[in-house]
């Protein structure tokens, strides 16, 4: 009798999983590129940025970049950069944005286990989200979807809103991270073979 409930638990067990990655691979297809955690260093450029700003329109005069949030992330993924930005600006509201429902349900599930009350994960078309309600947008997004968003962006932002995008340049069929993008600006954080080309 073990032997059988066993069995049964092994087959449901197979079952879900074999359902979790038909659901990504099926997403991913939709979206031409699969959801990947955002990496330790990547994080840490896009907060390193967020701060260079914040100095900038100090120096500037300018008002604060905390008078333009919320932060929403663009294709939020596994919900990493949108959790490490909570831990580094705990009192800002921060809005991830995920149509793939495995990784938004693995953000829902970290968001319960930290402390950010400030963050949410919306599940959701990260082309209709209502960006005029942002004052800041990240993006850590493949070509193709850069190009789609930008003319949204361009569209539907607030005048002072910023936009951050992730570039990664790829050289003999490997990607690496290259830099940061602020708005039609490229800000370099080391030397790269490729080119950015911002359009």
């Amino acid at each position: 009798m073990p032997a059988s409930v066993y069995t049964i638990l092994t087959a449901i067990f197979l079952l879900l999983l074999l359902l979790v990655v038909v659901a990504i691979v099926y997403r991913s297809w939709r979206n031409g590129i699969s959801p990947m955690p955002t990496s330790a260093p990547v994080r840490q450029a896009v907060i390193t940025e967020m701060k260079r700003l914040e100095r900038a329109a100090a120096l500037a005069g300018a008002a604060p970049l905390a008078t333009v949030n919320p932060i929403v992330e663009a294709g939020a993924g596994w919900g990493t950069l949108a959790l490490a930005l909570a831990k580094a600006y705990p009192h800002w509201r921060i809005i991830g944005v995920e149509n793939s429902l495995i990784p938004w349900l693995f953000s829902r599930l970290s968001l319960r286990w930290s402390a950010y009350s400030q963050v949410q994960f919306l599940r959701g078309d990260l082309y209709a989200f209502p960006y005029e309600t942002a004052g800041t947008v990240i993006c850590y997004l493949y070509p193709g979807a850069m190009r789609r968003l930008n003319p949204l962006l361009r569209e539907k932002l607030l005048p002072g809103a910023r936009v951050i995008s992730i570039c990664r340049v790829g050289s003999r069929g490997r990607s690496s991270p290259a830099g940061i993008c602020t708005g039609l600006k490229f800000i370099s954080t080391r030397k790269t073979r490729g080119e950015i080309k911002l359009t």
